[in-house]
């Protein structure tokens, strides 16, 4: 029998470290609620009505059913599937989804069962510490997972099948961080690629030795980036591998980024690929405006006290009016007025003419260069998002002059209109803000229109407070 590697150890070890992890978070929830909500004096301090402990035994053997039930629950959304650099904003969503439709379970199931009846003050404490303690363990074991790999440890042997743009990139990101959990042993490809980005990866030779390699060498990931010229003998090099256990997955480039969506649809017979579509449903319009109302308010009215020590020191800081307000192009290539804090001087473009902020711009009031790293300058924009010129996640506004230029040079650039502009979007959360690829920008813009959903706009809010977070601590 042939030797397990150590990587396929890993990607075993690790989803049953999830499943025990998920299991003792279970139960932990249901001891901690019952202790807090029958063990202690707070509800009564709070002026609950005091409830009658029911038998712990009851509640013990409870839990112990809602366990199995719940772990089957996390398996139905693919929670214990291999890991590999998994995204724990995408694990909190999932979980609260879960817990949720868990809790829906055990309500309906006691309501059934009439002998015994839960506390509704103990159901809601066991919510939301469900989601706390499960969410800690699945971090424990992600910061566990993380820093084996950057000891070199269960690291997953891969490859890179061609040198299309998408290469380098793979490589210098997968490579530079080990604790994605990959070994990229190199790339195959017709001749050895002259790319600044795949200088330091080797060259292991043309296609078609790529299976002989992953044989001898038990490759478990093949990451293909070939261009469209070369797909047959990409296809050959599939069905040569059949029989091995090894995965293949596609590295998108720009036209495979914006058609990633693709869904047949039949009309009288005849069957057509819809490459692109409206990127949003009515129900799915009502949807992302009812969140952006609902949140925006809160914010508005949280970050209140914020807003009036900004405006204070934006006034006390240099002369001039305490907001920036800016023509910006949004849905449908409409006009409409953009707010910030002013960081700048007023006379900022008087010389130059519109231009793109840099980094270290010299043209920043004292104040404006603390707004600006930690994007505090960009508060005001939440009643922007509540009048409805703007969302809370989307493409980025731009001037119309430089919408008028970048319209010619990138392609597909004023596809980024056919939703709102947003406060946040999935290309700033990838890094790419400011003086960066206005290329890659847009792939990310394109890919968040075509996939949309309300969970996609949590997850990227999510790791916008994140990456906020991060700039605070460094500044």
């Amino acid at each position: 029998m042939a030797e397990v590697s150590s990587s396929r150890r890993g990607d075993i070890l690790l989803p049953l470290l999830s499943v025990l992890s998920d299991g003792i978070a279970i139960e932990a929830a249901f001891l901690f609620s019952y202790a807090f909500r029958f063990r202690t004096t707070l509800f009564t301090w709070l002026g609950f009505h005091e409830e009658i402990p029911p038998p712990f035994e009851n509640y013990l053997l409870t839990s112990i059913v809602v366990v199995g039930v719940w772990l089957l629950l996390l398996q139905s959304r693919q929670m214990y599937r291999t890991r590999r650099n998994v995204i724990l904003t995408d694990e909190l969503l999932v979980i609260f989804r879960v817990v949720s439709f868990g809790m829906l379970l055990l309500m309906g199931a006691a309501f059934m069962y009439r002998q015994f009846s839960y506390s509704r003050s103990f159901v809601a404490i066991l919510w939301a510490t469900s989601i706390a303690f499960l969410f800690i363990g699945r971090t424990i074991i992600n910061v566990g997972e993380r820093a084996l790999y950057r000891r070199g440890i269960h690291l997953q042997r891969a490859i890179i099948l061609g040198t299309s743009p998408p290469a380098p990139e793979v490589f210098l990101r997968l490579h530079r961080h080990a604790s994605f959990g990959f070994n990229i042993l190199g790339y195959f490809a017709k001749e050895s690629s002259k790319d600044e980005g795949l200088r330091n990866a080797s060259w292991l030779g043309p296609l078609a030795a790529a299976p002989d390699f992953i044989r001898s060498h038990d490759v478990e990931r093949v990451f293909i980036a070939v261009p469209h010229e070369e797909k047959s003998a990409l296809m050959d090099l599939v069905h040569s591998c059949e029989g091995m256990n090894v995965e293949f997955m596609m590295v998108p480039d720009m036209l495979d980024q914006v058609t990633s969506h693709v869904h047949l649809n039949e009309l009288e017979g005849i069957p057509f690929l819809r490459l692109k579509g409206i990127p949003f449903t009515p129900w799915g319009r009502i949807t992302k405006r009812a969140f952006d109302l609902a949140v925006s308010s809160v914010l508005m009215l949280f970050f209140l006290p914020l807003f009036a020590l900004i405006a204070l020191a934006v006034k006390l800081s240099s002369r001039g009016p305490i907001f920036f307000r800016q023509q910006r192009l949004g849905l449908d290539g409409r006009l409409f007025t953009m707010h910030k804090f002013r960081s700048m001087r007023v006379d900022a473009e008087q010389q130059t003419g519109p231009v793109w902020a840099k980094e270290h711009d010299p043209r920043r009031t004292a104040i404006g260069v603390l707004l600006r790293k930690t994007s505090m300058d960009e508060l005001p924009q939440l009643f922007d998002v509540f009048r409805g010129d703007m969302s809370l996640v989307g493409p980025r506004p731009e001037r119309p002059f430089f919408v008028d230029q970048f319209k010619h040079l990138v392609p597909q650039y004023l596809d980024r209109h056919r939703v709102k502009a947003g406060m946040t979007g999935w290309a700033q959360v990838n890094g790419l803000r400011g003086d960066t690829s206005l290329e890659e920008r847009i792939k990310f813009d394109l890919y968040y229109i075509e996939n949309w959903s309300l969970a996609f706009d949590i997850k990227i809010l999510l790791m916008t407070l994140r990456a906020t977070m991060k700039v605070s601590e460094v500044h």
